[in-house]
């Protein structure tokens, strides 16, 4: 078991931690600056009402020698009630106080050594002194008699009062901020459960686990694998198709038609309806292709490509296609030498014995040269089982085919060039079963020789040719002159497969009807 904790689990803990050291940074600054500025508000409150109280013409003549304070004390009383301030206390130049929120206090000295600026230097100014009522919040300012100096007025708001207002401001702000935090969790569960969603439900870890196994995996298989989105732009190539494809360079978000132009395999990677399994050329190597639609939510995502090189796959493929051509050549002879038989058996019956004799000697005859000319004169078996099974197919399709008596192959191929023989020989004798289709009197013709330096086959055929129009194009892959998709595939694989072994390919004109395909293959390449 995984000791990673759940998606979901991991971001409701880590959004929870990052808002919690948002809102401990966010609370930090908020103390710091709301009380500064709560403390200059107050401040700035006490310092006008105090500016007020110093311009009342009954406070300068109280400050004047002889004075009566007592007439103000209840007016100023009854001005720091209406302003809310903690007290208000008027002195003289000595600082002894005219006024007092304790009447008792009157008389004595003014306390917390703050007034020099006021009455020495004549400022209005905000301080914070601990006076006989307590830490408090003042506002100073002188009072003038015309431009002497005569007293100072303080107003002061008790610092307990100031945080008291401060501390209702933060009780608000907390709450707000315990709104976000609760929206920032239901936030991150949301988007952990669309994220899970998106990703089928998949945690991070084993989505990591799936992409290194999707790397190695797809770098360690053989097969060559190309993909593409909807857009017809390549999503994926591995290592094994860079080498197939001889692409050197990051092709990753590149059309696949200019990465790979003028190729089958970027035609049908573009195109949204073509799926399915397919041989094709590219670089002169034959490739068996198969094309797999990616499908996202029902709409088209794209395509897969995956392939190899034929002769990779031939030697199975090849097998499996000779045995059922075997096969289906064993029911045409079976269903053959039925009928023949019924002709023998009918003939004796009606006591034409000479005629069954003749039939039987033909037949055998036929079958000896046949035998010798392929186990007696042709050594290499991956010939006889491709001749072999095309006989059986002439049978089957009613086609005269004969192989030269003279036909002489001495020399045993190595096991690595069965596949390119299987094509190159299968696909000309099944090119030439196609162009005798049409005729009368349907004949093909084989021969062959190794005795130089070369393998040496002649197929002939009584076809109705090649029209001049199409010589140049006649091994031009996708080319047919056959109505139907997926055809023109056969010589263009002959192509590949001769390239393969260094050899090559000779068409000409077969008297009086036809063509002649004549291949050589060199028994030792340079």
């Amino acid at each position: 078991m995984h000791n990673q904790w759940p998606l979901q689990r991991k971001f409701l803990v880590l959004v929870c931690i990052l808002v919690t050291v948002i809102m401990l940074m966010v609370t930090v600054l908020y103390i710091s600056f709301e009380r500064e500025q709560m403390r200059q508000m107050i401040g700035q409150q006490a310092l006008t009402t105090a500016i007020a109280v110093s311009e009342i013409p009954e406070v300068k003549r109280s400050m004047e020698i002889d004075g009566d304070a007592s007439e103000i004390q209840p007016f100023i009383e009854r001005i720091r009630i209406q302003s809310g301030a903690e007290f208000i206390v008027v002195g003289d130049r000595n600082e002894i106080r005219y006024t007092h929120p304790d009447p008792s206090k009157v008389g004595q000295n003014m306390v917390g050594g703050d007034n020099e600026q006021a009455l020495v230097y004549g400022e209005s100014y905000v301080s914070i002194a601990e006076g006989s009522l307590g830490i408090s919040v003042r506002g100073k300012t002188p009072i003038y008699d015309d431009e002497q100096i005569i007293g100072v007025v303080s107003v002061g708001f008790m610092a307990s009062y100031v945080d008291s207002l401060f501390q209702q401001g933060l009780l608000g702000f907390l709450l707000w901020l315990s709104l976000i935090f609760i929206i920032g969790v239901i936030g991150s569960y949301l988007l952990a459960r669309s994220i899970r969603n998106d990703t089928f439900g998949l945690e991070p870890y084993q989505i990591a686990r799936m992409y290194k196994e999707r790397g190695a995996i797809l770098e360690s298989i053989k097969e060559g694998l190309l993909a593409t989105d909807q857009a017809g732009n390549i999503t994926l190539v591995n290592h094994s198709a860079k080498e197939i494809l001889h692409i050197e360079q990051d092709v990753i978000g590149k059309p696949v038609l200019d990465v790979l132009p003028h190729t089958e395999l970027a035609h049908v990677l573009s195109d949204e309806q073509r799926e399915g399994s397919y041989e094709t050329t590219i670089h002169q190597q034959a490739l068996l292709v198969r094309y797999k639609f990616i499908h996202d939510d029902g709409h088209y995502g794209g395509k897969v490509a995956s392939f190899q090189v034929r002769s990779d796959l031939q030697e199975l493929i090849h097998t499996l296609s000779e045995v059922q051509q075997y096969s289906q050549g064993l029911r045409a002879q079976t269903h053959e030498y039925t009928n023949k038989l019924y002709a023998i058996s009918g003939w004796m019956q009606l006591g034409h014995l000479d005629k069954a004799k003749q039939f039987i000697h033909e037949e055998i005859g036929k079958q000896h040269s046949y035998e010798k000319v392929l186990f007696d004169q042709v050594a290499d078996p991956t010939i006889q089982a491709v001749l072999i099974g095309k006989i059986s197919k002439a049978s089957e399709k009613k086609v005269e085919f004969s192989i030269n008596e003279d036909s002489f192959v001495t020399y045993r191929w190595p096991d690595q060039t069965t596949n390119q023989l299987v094509t190159i020989i299968g696909n000309v004798i099944d090119n030439a079963f196609d162009a005798v289709a049409m005729v009368t009197k349907p004949q093909i013709d084989i021969f062959l020789t190794d005795m130089a330096h070369d393998l040496v086959i002649e197929v002939a055929d009584n076809g109705l040719g090649i029209a001049k129009e199409h010589e140049d194009r006649i091994l031009e892959q996708g080319f047919s002159t056959k109505e139907g998709e997926h055809r023109g595939f056969g010589l263009a694989l002959v192509q590949a497969s001769l390239a393969e072994l260094g050899g090559t390919l000779e068409i000409t004109k077969n008297e009086p009807q036809g063509t002649i395909f004549i291949i050589y293959i060199p028994k030792e390449r340079g």
